[in-house]
């Protein structure tokens, strides 16, 4: 009975340490679930924050947590500036790497963006800012449009400005939106390991740079349009101009490691981990800089386990000597070229009224592919 016994606690034993180290696996995996999201954005999502009604999700909604879905329930209408924030996120990242080795692939599966967010390296970094980025850009215009019932504009500049202006109109709301993207963003998040404090830095880089690239726009009043005097209020940035300071960083991105400077003798409390450079002669990195902490993989050829799907078959440019050029964009392999028959509407006239005829072109095109 006595080994029965024994043999019985020691499978629970064996059972409560395979759950929490599935837990913690569970956990290390939770960065950017919430990506998956990104199809969801239809209006048979909408979530209210009714108690006595029953919500009706989309099994998309399952990646989320339960802390990030309490949210979206307190926030009626965010969920889509969510979605639409993801979606030009992911169209930017794309633009931006078009011409590069990694260029910002993408599935259906809710790993949007497959193996790489497990890694620690520049692209990780491009991939976490820009998707917060996205997220605060997002619901900062919806709070200003109007379509998130629990924020307006930021109404909070107000009086004169300067002798000639004063502040009026609608701001969009910034601050809302980073207070959104921080919480909703970064709960998905857990430990305190170099790899969570990288990510939350940069979250935290994306929201900061659609704070800074703030612009003031104002418009003029005055008898037959003169400029006597000027209502101002601030505007957000493009998304283009987030994404192109974005890869500035990316190209600066900053390596760190994992730091404690020890216990506080007055106060006999360590001091918190935190990221320093790897390289003592660099400064540390400011609130706008990307970081990593490993060394990118070799994007050239295809590798399952670091889920990298090569360059083999990308468009590449003969004549260009930069990371486009099929040189570098093939790494040496060489590539094939092919021309194709491309017919096109042309030679358009507008007929009163109204219809518009168009004439078809067709032109040769030439097309370079990576081996």
């Amino acid at each position: 009975t006595m080994r029965s016994l024994a043999l019985l606690l020691g499978v629970k034993a064996a059972c409560i340490l395979l759950v929490s180290s599935l837990s913690r696996t569970g956990a290390v995996n939770n960065s950017g679930r919430w990506w998956g999201i990104v199809n969801v954005a239809s209006s048979s999502n909408l979530l209210t924050n009714s108690k006595s009604v029953q919500l009706v999700l989309d099994p998309s909604l399952a990646l989320l947590s339960r802390r990030q879905r309490r949210l979206i329930r307190q926030n009626p209408g965010i969920l889509h500036a969510i979605a639409a924030g993801l979606h030009t996120a992911i169209k930017e990242c794309k633009w931006q790497f078009r011409n590069r080795r990694w260029n910002c692939p993408t599935t259906y599966s809710p790993a949007i963006f497959g193996k790489i967010v497990n890694r620690g390296c520049r692209e990780t970094a491009f991939v976490f800012a820009i998707t917060s980025a996205g997220v605060t850009h997002a619901v900062a215009r919806s709070c200003s449009e109007g379509a998130i019932e629990s924020c307006t504009c930021d109404y909070r500049r107000r009086g004169p400005g300067g002798p000639d202006w004063h502040w009026g109109g609608c701001s969009d709301n910034v601050d809302f939106g980073k207070m959104f993207s921080r919480e909703f963003v970064d709960s998905g998040e857990r430990g305190r390991d170099l790899r969570y404090l990288t990510n939350l830095h940069n979250n935290e880089a994306g929201r900061m740079t659609v704070s800074s690239e703030m612009r003031q726009e104002c418009k003029c009043h005055g008898m037959s349009g003169s400029c006597t005097v000027r209502t101002c209020w601030m505007r957000l940035p493009s998304f283009r101009t987030v994404g192109d300071f974005l890869k500035e960083r990316f190209d600066g991105a900053s390596r760190v490691i994992y730091a404690n400077k020890g216990s506080n003798r007055a106060s006999h409390r360590a001091e918190p981990r935190h990221l320093e450079p790897e390289n003592p002669a660099h400064k540390p990195p400011s609130s706008l800089d990307l970081v990593y902490f490993e060394k990118s993989p070799n994007f050239c050829s295809y590798n399952g386990k670091t889920g990298t799907l090569g360059t083999s078959g990308r468009t590449c440019n003969s004549s260009s000597p930069g990371l486009d050029g099929c040189e570098l964009l093939c790494c040496g392999r060489g590539f094939k070229t092919q021309t194709e028959s491309v017919t096109e509407r042309c030679h358009c006239t507008f007929h009163w009224c109204c219809h518009v005829s168009c004439l078809n072109c067709t032109s040769t095109r030439t097309l370079h592919q990576c081996l």
